[in-house]
């Protein structure tokens, strides 16, 4: 399953590599990047565990970055 969501407020690019690095290595996510021009977050993963998967990316990016607001695209 793939969702693509946007990154309001992101304006660090090294803190996008770290979100993209972090939310790469979650249980079930095949694949995540992180377009730090267009401030889009796309993740690829395990249908059954794409809930937790989201869950999991917010609390990775409001560590990393408080001010960042994760919506769907």
């Amino acid at each position: 399953m793939k969702k693509i969501f946007k990154l309001d407020g992101l304006d660090c690019a090294n803190c996008a590599a770290k979100i993209q690095d972090r939310i790469c290595k979650l249980d079930g996510v095949d694949s995540a990047a992180v377009n730090f021009v267009t401030t889009k977050l796309t993740i690829v993963g395990d249908n059954d565990k794409m809930d937790n998967i989201i869950d999991a990316a917010k609390a990775i990016i409001k560590k990393l970055e408080p001010d960042v607001v994760m919506q769907k695209a």
